[in-house]
């Protein structure tokens, strides 16, 4: 479930139990937080049969097989459903903010990798420049040097 149907849920089974514990329970069976309880408790897997069929029947306005359930023993049902929903809401919400928080730590380690990496290719490319430079100025000297022994060579035999 999304946070907002949470937060809807926890609502509606806030002001159940606050029309329970006010005895006006009439008035909130009339409103569309009862529609939002009476769907929560159809659809509740958690919920034990027997305070399904109570809080179905409080809604109701009526009774199941003849039985009335006391307001107590409902608002202490709709109280026990919302402590789980509010916990499980607030766990939810721990992960989520958990992962979140992991995941810009990630991207951040990640950014400052690339950075570094691309520091790097910056400083690898210009070596390579460098040594390029270097390489022809070494075979420009290896040929002038080259040259030098072949006139070195032949004024050798000059003198000879």
């Amino acid at each position: 479930k999304t946070k907002s149907d949470l937060d809807t849920n926890i609502a509606a089974l806030q002001k159940a139990v606050v029309a329970l514990e006010k005895g006006v329970s009439g008035g909130f069976l009339q409103t569309p937080s009862a529609q939002v309880l009476r769907r929560l408790a159809q659809s509740a897997q958690d919920m034990v049969d027997m305070d399904r069929q109570e809080v179905l029947a409080f809604l109701a306005g009526g009774s199941a097989e003849g039985y009335a359930p006391s307001s107590g023993e409902i608002t202490g049902i709709l109280k026990t459903m919302k402590e789980t929903m509010e916990k499980g809401l607030a766990e939810s919400t721990a992960a989520e903010e958990a992962s979140v928080k992991s995941y810009e730590e990630m991207m951040a380690a990640k950014k400052k990798e690339v950075d570094a990496l691309g520091a790097s290719i910056e400083t690898k490319t210009a070596q390579i420049g460098e040594l390029g430079v270097s390489i022809v100025q070494m075979k420009e000297d290896l040929s002038d040097t080259q040259e030098a022994l072949v006139a070195d060579q032949k004024y050798l035999k000059e003198l000879e």
